[in-house]
């Protein structure tokens, strides 16, 4: 098993909200990840398309993946605390919705700030879209990663 599949299976256990809401991660690589979620019933709201947590659940975890394989080499020894999210729903989203997140800085960079001052902040952008390919959130996470202590 590779490192981003030992990744994959570790935030599966470790963030049962998003499993509960149906969250499935896809791939994770290095700064990258996607993730994917279908409704359904559970998750949608009073006009029958995806529920605007639902959305935020997914764009979050997603973002969170792809923190997680930027650290990929040291995520295991890692604090990570999302501290700031913004999202902009762009069109009302209905059926499966796949979420495509990337952090703004290559996980090299991010490394070498962890061993230079044992911290590091960054942000990972989601773009989440529709089965036609639409864009229907737009949504910043910024992530602060501290060495656990």
């Amino acid at each position: 098993m590779n490192p981003y599949e030992m990744i994959k299976a570790h935030l599966d256990a470790a963030v049962p909200f998003a499993n509960h809401v149906g969250v499935k991660l896809i791939s994770i690589a290095d700064g990258k990840a996607t993730a994917e979620l279908d409704q359904r019933g559970e998750v949608s709201n009073h006009i029958k398309s995806m529920h605007a947590g639902a959305m935020f659940t997914l764009g979050e975890a997603a973002s969170g993946a792809a923190m997680a394989g930027a650290l990929a080499p040291v995520i295991l020894d890692m604090r990570p605390v999302a501290a700031t999210a913004q999202i902009a729903f762009k069109k009302v989203a209905i059926g499966t919705l796949t979420a495509h997140a990337t952090s703004s800085r290559p996980g090299a960079d991010l490394m070498q700030a962890i061993r230079e001052t044992g911290k590091v902040a960054f942000d990972v952008t989601v773009d989440i879209r529709d089965s036609s390919g639409d864009t229907v959130v737009e949504m910043t996470v910024n992530w602060y990663v501290s060495e656990q202590r």
